[in-house]
C-alpha cells in the first residue's frame, strides 16, 4: 500500500510541477478574481489528474492507443482555447485600464469558483500527453508488480493530493501577487504579461 501511495504522490507531482500554461492560467487569475476562484481553478486542474490517473489504472494500455491518433487534433483545439483566453483578458483589461471594477465584471469567463473549476477541468482534459503520461506510469509498474484493487485506488488518490496542493501552492502565490498588485496600472500588468505568457505557451505546445 505504501508503494502505491508514493507512486501517486510522484506522478501526481510529476505532472503537476512543470511550470506550462495552466499553472500561468491559475496564477493570473488568482491575481485578477479571488483566493476563491482560483483554489477551485487550481480543484479543477487536479480533478482532471485525478480522472486521467483512474482511466490509466483501468485500461491505460487500450485508452493511451486511442488518444494518440487524435493528440494533434486535442492539441489544436488546447492551443485554440489559450489564445482565446489570453485575447480576452488582454481585451478587457486595455478596454476598461480606467475602470478596474468594471474590467472584473465583464471578465466573467471564468470569474465565479464554479467557472473557474470547470473551465480548467475542461482545459486540463484536453491535454492528451497527460493521460499518456500516466498510462506510461500505470503500464511500467504493472510490468514489475501488479497492485490489488486497493493499491490502484490508493495510487489514483495520491496523484489527486499531490497535483492538488501543488496546484493550490500555484493559487496562493497568485493571490499574494494580487495584494501586491491591486491597483490599476499592478491589475493591467499583471493581465497583460499573463495573457503574453499564455500566447507564448500555447505557441510552444502547438509547435512542440
Amino acid at each position: 500500500m505504501t508503494d502505491a501511495i508514493v507512486a501517486g504522490l510522484l506522478a501526481g507531482y510529476g505532472v503537476a510541477v512543470p511550470v506550462g500554461a495552466i499553472a500561468i492560467l491559475v496564477l493570473g487569475l488568482t491575481a485578477r478574481t479571488s483566493i476563491r476562484v482560483g483554489a477551485a481553478a487550481a480543484l479543477g486542474v487536479a480533478t482532471a489528474d485525478g480522472l486521467y490517473a483512474g482511466i490509466a489504472v483501468l485500461g491505460g494500455a487500450a485508452l493511451a492507443g486511442l488518444v494518440e491518433p487524435v493528440a494533434g487534433a486535442l492539441r489544436w483545439i488546447a492551443v485554440g482555447v489559450l489564445l482565446a483566453l489570453a485575447g480576452a483578458g488582454a481585451w478587457s483589461a486595455l478596454r476598461h485600464r480606467a475602470d478596474p471594477a468594471r474590467a472584473a465584471r465583464t471578465g466573467r469567463s471564468l470569474g465565479t469558483p464554479a467557472r473557474a473549476y470547470a473551465g480548467l477541468l475542461a482545459l486540463t482534459l484536453l491535454n492528451p500527453m497527460t493521460i499518456l503520461y500516466f498510462a506510461a506510469l500505470v503500464l511500467g509498474r504493472r510490468a514489475a508488480q501488479e497492485w490489488p484493487a486497493s493499491g490502484e485506488l490508493l495510487f489514483v488518490v495520491a496523484a489527486f493530493a499531490a497535483s492538488a496542493s501543488w496546484q493550490l501552492l500555484i493559487a496562493s502565490g497568485g493571490s499574494l501577487v494580487g495584494r501586491m498588485l491591486s491597483g490599476p496600472r499592478g491589475r493591467l500588468g499583471t493581465a497583460l504579461a499573463s495573457s503574453a505568457l499564455i500566447t507564448v505557451l500555447a505557441l510552444k505546445v502547438l509547435l512542440g
